[in-house]
């Protein structure tokens, strides 16, 4: 009798279990709990109340238990906030999944700009080196080197001028005894008309004896800090008697040379309005200047009718523009009239004025002397 009212009452307990659900999930097992239940305590036909206790208390177990799982399963897990700094904190910091931004890479240091190599003055080669004295005159022996162009016994150019404007060259007061210089010489063209002293003394037949050039061309080649380019004529010069050709062969030879003043026995300074001349456009070469031999200025009066119909002197000096070399020009947008003074200043700063020099009627291509020189 007692067994079959265990088995009704389980019977409806099983009927509730399948019936019900906490949360979503199975209530009861019947077998669970009919196991959870003493068999000999049923068998022995306690009271309905102890069963009730019994089967009540297991309710509450399994209910405990169920609380807990549904708040295990069910219950959403809050995403983790982000740190200040942008990392994500808790496990959600280690996952591989971190949708964090990296900082960024510190910028690459800048390399430093390379400081250039300071460009070294020329050294010159020991047969070209500058030894003790001074370019400018009066000084003592400079190094040098030396080379020939043009006919073995010519002028150099072929056309017997050069880079400086002068004529002739071949002829005196040249005479051929002419050099082109290199810019420490030629100075783009001031230092036209320079004399300088030459002597070869390196070479079996160098006759050591100075020769006297002057500076009517220019040249660039990169031979040495000081570099004469003489006439076949020049350089055969400082030769021994009959040997100015085995001195030529030699082709290029150490040298010594020294500034002297130039000296035109007989000549006043010369001017030569140049080829192409007007009245707008005026260009004179000057030449034949004792001492320095070369200009640095040249200054230009043009005239003006007086009232009584001649032509006077304006007064005003115009300074005219180096062309080339030695040559000076002017350039007007209104004619020029004549005669014209001329100022000239040399490279130790002395000056002296030819005046009227240049004629009212002058022509291009003409030679007028003036009346006035250089001291040596």
């Amino acid at each position: 009798m007692a067994d079959d009212t265990n088995r009704e009452y389980i019977a409806k307990q099983r009927k509730a279990s399948t019936a019900s659900t906490w949360y979503g999930v199975a209530a009861l097992d019947s077998d669970s709990i009919y196991r959870s239940i003493d068999r000999s305590e049923l068998m022995a036909g306690r009271s309905r109340s102890f069963r009730s206790v019994a089967v009540a208390a297991a309710l509450l177990c399994l209910l405990a238990a169920h609380g807990c799982s549904a708040s295990k399963h069910h219950k959403p897990k809050p995403k983790p906030k982000p740190s200040p700094g942008g990392a994500i904190s808790g496990n959600a910091s280690s996952s591989s999944n971190s949708s964090t931004t990296p900082p960024p890479a510190p910028p690459l240091p800048t390399p430093p700009t390379p400081t250039p190599a300071p460009i070294p003055t020329p050294t010159p080669s020991p047969g070209s080196s500058s030894s003790n004295g001074s370019i400018s005159g009066g000084g003592g022996w400079l190094n040098a080197r030396a080379t020939w162009y043009g006919a073995p016994n010519g002028a150099g150019p072929d056309d017997n001028g050069g880079a400086c404007g002068f004529k002739n060259v071949n002829l005196p007061p040249f005479s051929a005894m002419t050099s082109c210089g290199n810019e420490p010489l030629f100075k783009d063209g001031k230092g036209c008309g320079s004399c300088y002293q030459i002597r070869c003394v390196a070479h079996q037949a160098c006759s050591g004896v100075p020769e006297i050039v002057i500076i009517t061309d220019m040249n660039y080649y990169p031979v040495s800090l000081y570099h004469f380019d003489l006439s076949g004529t020049a350089f055969g010069a400082m030769a021994k008697d009959n040997r100015n050709d085995e001195l030529r062969h030699a082709g290029i030879i150490d040298i010594q040379f020294r500034r002297v003043p130039c000296q035109y026995a007989g000549l006043t300074v010369t001017f030569h309005v140049e080829q192409g001349s007007n009245p707008n456009y005026l260009a004179i070469l000057v030449e034949y200047e004792n001492g320095d031999g070369d200009v640095v200025q040249v200054d230009i009066m043009e005239s003006r009718p007086a009232a009584d119909g001649t032509l006077v002197p304006t007064g005003v000096w115009t300074p005219m523009r180096e062309s080339w070399g030695s040559i000076w020009r002017l350039d007007t947008n209104h004619p020029q009239q004549g005669p014209f003074s001329l100022r000239i200043t040399n490279e130790s700063g002395k000056s002296l004025v030819a005046d009227d020099v240049i004629p009212a009627d002058w022509q291009p291509n003409a030679v007028y002397s003036s009346l006035v020189q250089f001291d040596d």
